[in-house]
């Protein structure tokens, strides 16, 4: 992903900045703060086609109620009614001899045969077509205890990794929002595969979305759970690659910002005057502890550094120095000629 911001950062200075101006040099504010940028885009691009792919594979899996051309709502007789019309064109007898054929009314017979079962066609909605290979499951109790017993280690094994991940040092930004997507994961799929009725995401919002406004299937609470993974995973790259990154896009303008930069200067000037004085008077108060019993001793060495300090800030003063001089210069140019001689 480097390599692609690079190459996106490249383009965008040459569409943006005109012929002749300087470009933004390597390891500059303004250029780590592009780059930041880009690669928030770069990283958001990639982490959205994960989840149009995760899509794109379960719409190309396709499931019973897409295989035999029925809504998911269907009854039995409607269900029976569709293989029938299937089995007239897709049977073996009707159709040329070949594996192809035969396993796909194969696979046609075994969708019907789940559907008209009320066990099988809660588990196959919520489980997904493993259903067909579990064994001695007759009721929806049997199915839903089998499928739970999938679902905890997986979700176990996610704890442990995490924690022990956390204990390593790693994702440490965004471990709180970690934790909380893994529980609210946690939590719609258990109540997906334990309510009688779909999700009210799917049944309420997306699938009439879908059915209505284009051509995408309605998704069955299996996939509605599948594609929650997938977004899982995707939120969890997305907290250790772009929350940092939007951490310190936030905190560039502040360092970057002039005003900002010089009133953090000048505290900073200040403390260390205050700190300064405070160590001049503390050696001056050690200097004069010798003299601390005789107040007159103390006047007279105040007075002569006194003295002494406005004696070598005159003479340091540039005006000073050239107005004494302007003067010693006139004072040899007007002295007479003999006294110049005897000099």
């Amino acid at each position: 992903m480097q390599m692609v911001t690079g190459w996106l950062q490249s383009i965008y200075y040459g569409i943006t900045i005109r012929a002749g101006e300087p470009k933004p040099q390597p390891g500059t504010p303004r250029y780590l703060t592009h780059r930041r940028r880009i690669h928030i885009i770069v990283v958001s691009a990639y982490l959205l086609y994960t989840i149009y792919e995760a899509d794109w594979d379960i719409r190309r899996s396709s499931d019973f109620y897409q295989d035999l051309g029925i809504p998911y709502s269907a009854t039995d007789r409607e269900i029976k009614s569709r293989f029938r019309r299937l089995a007239a064109i897709h049977h073996p007898d009707k159709v040329a001899a070949s594996p192809g054929s035969e396993n796909y009314f194969v696979h046609l017979k075994l969708a019907q045969d789940t559907l008209l079962n009320p066990a099988k066609r809660f588990a196959y909605e919520r489980f997904g077509p493993s259903v067909t290979e579990w064994q001695n499951c007759s009721s929806i109790r049997d199915y839903l205890i089998h499928g739970l017993q999938s679902i905890v280690p997986y979700y176990g094994a996610a704890v442990i990794f995490m924690y022990i991940l956390g204990m390593l040092g790693y994702l440490e930004w965004g471990k709180y929002w970690r934790w909380l997507t893994l529980v609210i994961l946690c939590v719609f799929e258990f109540h997906a595969v334990s309510r009688p009725y779909f999700p009210i995401i799917a049944e309420k919002f997306l699938n009439p979305i879908f059915t209505t406004f284009t051509n995408h299937p309605p998704y069955l609470p299996f996939q509605l759970i599948q594609l929650a993974r997938k977004l899982s995973v995707t939120l969890y790259i997305a907290f250790s690659q772009i929350g940092p990154l939007l951490q310190q896009v936030s905190q560039a303008p502040q360092s970057a910002d002039p005003a900002k930069q010089l009133e953090i200067n000048l505290t900073r000037m200040e403390n260390v005057a205050k700190a300064v004085d405070l160590e001049a008077t503390r050696m001056m108060e050690m200097e004069m502890i010798p003299f601390k019993a005789d107040q007159e001793a103390q006047h007279d060495i105040r007075n002569k550094i006194k003295v002494w300090l406005v004696q070598n800030t005159i003479r340091a003063d540039p005006e000073v120095r050239d107005a004494i001089g302007n003067s010693m210069t006139r004072r040899r140019t007007d002295a007479p000629f003999g006294a110049r001689g005897n000099r």
